[in-house]
């Protein structure tokens, strides 16, 4: 041997020896990894680390805070990258040393354990670097909105709307999440426990990251009270999750991008119509008296929202320009996202997405099951599901994989077809 080889804390073999770095090169040229890492997302997450150290550079130069941000968005995938290259290349090198015929026999055996390890790390490197190079969804950071209406099934499907506000409660309690009720009307005869239609406010920051898996369709199937032969029936309830913009002032200024035509958020006021009625329902001789309710219609789109729940005109005002601005941008988003997933399709073939008009849970209560059709996960513990427990929780982490996966698979062949 031409030098002593030696290990370093991260079991970085080296040597002295030009030809062993000779072998440690050719290696590191054919080493097959053994993970499900692409070669097509290893060379988006390298051209990434390159804008990442470019911009690192400029910024040294001159801040900007574009700039910043983006380079705060490509850190992870920076990291990654590196300790991915300094694994795999850590593997390359024991390899060579073991296939050297004079490697020391107490060397081999030490380097074999390393290998081992180091092979072991590899896998969950992969999976970070993965999640790492998903494009953050726009309205991640934001706090949300849910609305909850009722679908097929009559008064079944009104109790059960009630049953998923209270869940959607109860997991955010679980949570500390900040949730209000800013609208909350009910069925027929105004019975407590049933519902025509629901929007709660989760305040806290990323709620929408965390609420957007529940956008859909959510299925019963059970025996209704109401019901004298035991039959099975089955309703439906739409839940959709959207942005919150929260405005402080008037009703067309609020945070950057309100004023601005290009943003998914702006709203010309002449393309809205204002109503004002006198509140129904609940509320004594006040709704009587006062024309507390507001009806904004936007015209362009024909979306309408109304808001009563407030003796305040004021108040339900600014609730209905919050929630107009909301559908409005979900709306734009989508849209988008319509777009991508043709241009995607004509490509490289079906796509995944979760949309809001997609049958995505049944919630079976003969069987104390809940399934998830996105991700195929199923909870046996329904009451736990329904209460905002753990096993809710666990179905929208599953969906939160699958989204993760479905949108790397689409990035790995996006890249392959763009290399080929």
């Amino acid at each position: 041997m031409l030098g002593i080889p030696w290990v370093c804390s991260r079991c970085l073999w080296r040597s002295a020896g030009t030809s062993f770095n000779r072998r440690v090169l050719v290696h590191s040229r054919t080493f097959k990894t053994g993970s499900d890492l692409s070669p097509a997302l290893l060379t988006r997450a390298r051209s990434l680390a390159v804008e990442h150290a470019a911009l690192t550079t400029q910024l040294a130069d001159t801040f900007d805070a574009k700039v910043a941000r983006r380079i705060g968005e490509l850190a992870q995938v920076a990291t990654t990258l590196r300790e991915w290259d300094s694994t795999t290349e850590s593997i390359s090198e024991l390899q060579a040393l073991l296939e050297d015929p004079t490697t020391e026999a107490e060397l081999k055996s030490l380097a074999v354990e390393d290998l081992e390890s180091s092979k072991l790390l590899l896998p969950g490197i992969a999976q970070s670097l993965k999640k790492a190079l998903i494009p953050r969804h726009p309205f991640a950071e934001l706090p949300c909105l849910l609305e909850i209406r009722p679908g097929a099934g009559g008064d079944e499907a009104g109790l059960f709307a009630f049953e998923l506000m209270k869940m959607y409660m109860a997991f955010c309690s679980r949570r500390g999440f900040r949730c209000t009720i800013i609208k909350k009307e009910g069925g027929e005869g105004s019975a407590e426990d049933r519902l025509s239609e629901a929007v709660l406010e989760i305040e806290t920051e990323g709620a929408y990251d965390t609420m957007r898996t529940e956008s859909g369709v959510h299925r019963v199937q059970r025996v209704p009270a109401t019901e004298a032969k035991g039959r099975t029936h089955t309703s439906a309830v739409s839940v959709m999750v959207l942005p919150s913009f929260p405005e402080t002032g008037s009703d067309t200024h609020g945070p950057p991008g309100f004023d601005d035509p290009s943003s998914d958020y702006y709203i010309d006021p002449q393309e809205v119509r204002t109503e004002k009625m006198r509140a129904s329902g609940a509320g004594g001789q006040h709704v009587n008296k006062t024309e507390s309710a507001i009806r904004l219609t936007h015209l362009p789109t024909g979306i309408v929202v109304s808001m009563q729940d407030s003796r305040s005109q004021h108040s339900n005002r600014k609730k209905a320009w919050q929630v107009l601005r909301a559908k409005l941008a979900e709306q734009r988003r989508e849209a988008r996202e319509q777009e991508l997933v043709a241009l995607r399709r004509g490509a490289m073939g079906g796509v995944a997405r979760m949309g809001r008009g997609d049958k995505i849970r049944t919630y079976n209560y003969g069987q104390s099951r809940c399934t998830d059709h996105r991700s195929g996960f199923t909870v046996h513990n329904l009451d736990d599901v329904l209460a905002g427990g753990q096993g809710l929780e666990s179905v929208m982490d599953s969906v939160q994989r699958w989204l993760g996966d479905s949108e790397v698979a689409v990035m790995a062949a996006e890249a392959s077809v763009k290399q080929a």
